[in-house]
């Protein structure tokens, strides 16, 4: 009677031995990681990262980026150590050229930042280094560069605004309903960039789950990669992520979906192959690869680059025109005198002479650019221009939201929204990239860019002409949600009404 008694405990003390030796090997692995991975400056008790921890800061800015410029205002140098992120951040024109441009090789985007961004960007251009951007950037570029590329960009741009952009607002008008102008943006720029990036209509995919859920999982995605980026240690979103918890979770599920929503976009591609035009940017890349590994990541470079950066962009714009009648009326005013005709978003000649709305359009992003902020990783040990240390592995930031609101770049009424302060003798005239790095400089500069101008420029001489926003709440400040891209948080709630003079 004793032997199967002994047995049974010789077999838990075993099977308990195991599972302890099991945690005993997990927990020594993630204890190594986390000294490897955290550094003495993560506990650092300064006031700047006891507000930061604590989150004391939330009390009196809206807005961790605004918080931010306060400090970089406060610093003589505009540059400010955030110590438990071992991070540089800095709002100093002649930083910024530093590290896009003079020593653009002491500073990759690192593989600090690639693990952040890893599971939702893997191997696309916005998140690596080396051989892999350049093959990327040079395919882009030659797409991107083309004459007939921008005239298929617009003929699409045109579509869309005529058959869904402009219907959907004649109905908000005529219904006098508030609806989120953060929604309608965010769609339009979604079905343009699958048309113009992938030559596929959102309406063709043959989806098991409805356009919306994608949109949301990719917003979600964003939001909590982002996340990972403020811990002060990466070790805590490692460990989620290795037991499946909390945020991590989330995420995980949030990027399946995403990955099912590029992987289709692959398949409908290669179903619709010498069938049809092939202008589109992943037509060039299927030519290249069949990795449906490396196209998925393409593909969600290019839906995080062209839905949500002009989306952005956008919402901002018409919130501040919202609250600047006199701008907006000297916008309408231009594009009348410009156009007189009638056909607004398809002529680029018309566009030419617009000079206050192509201000108007910078000033916008000056204000709030879409992406707020971005960050490099020193390979070595350096010194920024205004003296600035910057150890090995250092995060450094630069920071365009707080550098439009800079005295020392814009002087004093640089809180204003004034298109003026881009005309000389009533035309257009660019600053430094580095004093505006919107669309980043050096050799990262947005490849977009020309095409996001003309998207957006493209929605708001259509708009405009036709439209008045009024913002529901107008008088409140922004407040943004977590994101990669500036994602204003409960949307933008307004009012349309058309214009008497609208045609």
């Amino acid at each position: 009677m004793e032997e199967p008694q002994t047995s049974f405990w010789v077999a838990n003390l075993t099977s308990l031995f195991f599972s302890f030796t099991i945690s005993f090997i997990i927990f020594s692995f993630f204890l190594n990681l986390l000294f490897r991975t955290t550094n003495h400056r993560s506990w650092c008790a300064c006031s700047v990262c006891r507000a930061y921890v604590s989150r004391s800061w939330t009390s009196t800015y809206p807005n961790l980026c605004d918080w931010y410029t306060h400090l970089l205002r406060l610093s003589p140098t505009h540059t400010v150590d955030i110590h438990v992120l071992g991070s540089t951040v800095t709002a100093d024109p002649s930083n910024v050229e530093h590290l896009l441009r003079t020593r653009f090789d002491n500073y990759p985007k690192g593989k600090p930042f690639s693990s952040i961004l890893g599971d939702l960007l893997g191997r696309g251009i916005f998140n690596v280094d080396g051989d892999a951007w350049r093959f990327q950037r040079k395919m882009a570029s030659l797409e991107l560069g083309s004459v007939s590329v921008r005239s298929y960009a617009l003929r699409i741009m045109t579509s869309e605004i005529s058959s869904r952009l402009i219907p959907l607002l004649d109905s908000f008008a005529v219904s006098h309903r508030v609806f989120d102008l953060q929604d309608v943006f965010r769609r339009f720029a979604f079905d343009n960039i699958c048309k113009i990036s992938f030559g596929l209509d959102p309406g063709c995919l043959e989806l098991s789950l409805p356009i919306s859920e994608f949109a949301s999982a990719f917003d979600l995605a964003s939001s909590l990669s982002a996340g990972r980026a403020v811990t002060t240690s990466p070790f805590v979103w490692k460990l989620k992520r290795f037991l499946g918890l909390g945020s991590e979770r989330d995420l995980a599920r949030a990027i399946r979906l995403v990955d099912e929503l590029a992987r289709e976009v692959i398949k409908q591609k290669r179903k619709l192959r010498g069938m049809g035009s092939e202008e589109d940017l992943l037509s060039r890349f299927m030519g290249s690869t069949d990795d449906d590994d490396y196209l998925r990541d393409i593909v969600i470079s290019f839906l995080l680059a062209g839905r949500d950066t002009v989306a952005s962009a956008l919402v901002s714009y018409f919130f501040l025109l919202s609250t600047h009648p006199e701008a907006e009326a000297a916008i309408h005013r231009e594009i009348i005198s410009n156009d007189e005709d009638g056909h607004d978003h398809g002529v680029l000649e018309g566009w030419r002479g617009m000079h206050y709305v192509h201000a108007s359009m910078y000033e916008s992003m000056r204000l709030y650019p879409p992406v707020q902020f971005d960050s490099k990783f020193a390979l070595e040990d350096d010194v920024l221009p205004d003296g600035t240390a910057v150890g090995k592995g250092t995060r450094v930031t630069y920071h365009p939201y707080a550098m439009g609101r800079m005295e020392s770049i814009w002087g004093a009424d640089c809180l204003d929204f004034r298109p003026e302060r881009w005309l000389k003798e009533g035309l257009f005239t660019p600053v430094s990239p580095f004093k505006y790095p919107v669309f980043q400089a050096g050799a990262r500069v947005c490849l977009g860019k020309e095409l996001a101008l003309m998207e957006m420029k493209s929605v708001i001489v259509s708009i405009v002409r036709r439209y008045e926003f009024e913002a529901v709440n107008g008088d409140r400040e922004l407040k943004f949600a977590p994101g990669l891209t500036a994602t204003v948080s409960g949307g933008l709630p307004v009012r349309v009404r058309r214009r008497r003079s609208g045609l």
